[in-house]
């Protein structure tokens, strides 16, 4: 049995006494990470605060980017080796957002994650269609494509411990949001690639978040696919409750 993971993006929103008090309220209220892995992906400028605020409670910190170079001359970015320093857990690589916005590429999103690996980051590796892409049916092709391109160079037992998001990229912050039929089919074509491209060990073994305008309202719909083994989150991680809740249905599940 694959652990469910909900990982809430916040994007760049929350000034830092509003992300220490948003920890303050969930860190004694989320599920065991026995259980459910709860992490919160914060903005750079929260991450060593958020660190040292969740310590020793079963909330895990994530950061939403990375340079794939340890040092150097690359100003405005932050390295793996600056993430582990202090203490992060989780990497987001490849959100959509960073690949229209800030011409992220399959090949950049390969060396981020060898580089998550070698700094004993997880990596949580985005991958999605457009609404274009995905009326001209070339979804499953595009998506195949990303998830080859990510995983090229791992060895069987990194991707195992790869996380995947698929994350429809006419589904986020649109309000719209694909079937569970729908998310799951893509999750369970990922899967097949997976076991295609390594093997059926890490096939099964590698777990799939959908994202996409997830909420609490669809969530325990979502999660009870069969291939859908957690949650990247948005806004609805946004507000405490809301994102307590998120994770409990991870739980249930």
């Amino acid at each position: 049995m694959r652990k469910k993971v909900i990982a809430g993006n916040w994007k760049m929103n929350k000034l830092l006494n509003e992300a220490e008090g948003f920890i303050t309220d969930v860190k004694t209220q989320v599920p065991s990470y026995d259980q459910v892995e709860s992490v919160v992906v914060a903005p750079f400028t929260h991450l060593h605060t958020l660190v040292q605020k969740a310590a020793g409670s079963d909330v895990k910190i994530g950061a939403q980017n990375m340079h794939f170079e340890e040092s150097g001359a690359f100003t405005g970015e932050v390295s793996p080796e600056m993430l582990k320093d202090i203490g992060v857990d989780y990497v987001v690589l490849g959100h959509s957002e960073r690949r229209e916005l800030f011409a992220e590429t399959d090949e950049s999103v390969n060396k981020k994650t060898h580089a998550a690996f070698k700094h004993s980051l997880v990596p949580i590796v985005c991958v999605g269609e457009t609404d274009e892409q995905r009326e001209n049916n070339q979804a499953n092709e595009i998506v195949e494509e990303q998830v080859k391109r990510a995983l090229t160079g791992l060895t069987e037992e990194q991707v195992k411990q790869v996380i995947l998001a698929y994350e429809p990229i006419w589904a986020i912050g649109t309000g719209k949001t694909a079937t569970a039929e729908d998310a799951n089919a893509m999750c369970a074509h990922i899967r097949s690639v997976v076991k295609e491209f390594a093997s059926e060990a890490a096939a099964e073994s590698i777990r799939i978040q959908y994202g996409g305008s997830v909420k609490p309202a669809n969530v325990e719909e979502l999660l009870a696919q069969s291939d859908i083994d957690g949650a990247l989150v948005g806004g609805a991680s946004l507000e405490a409750n809301s994102f307590l809740a998120l994770v409990e249905a991870g739980k249930h599940e």
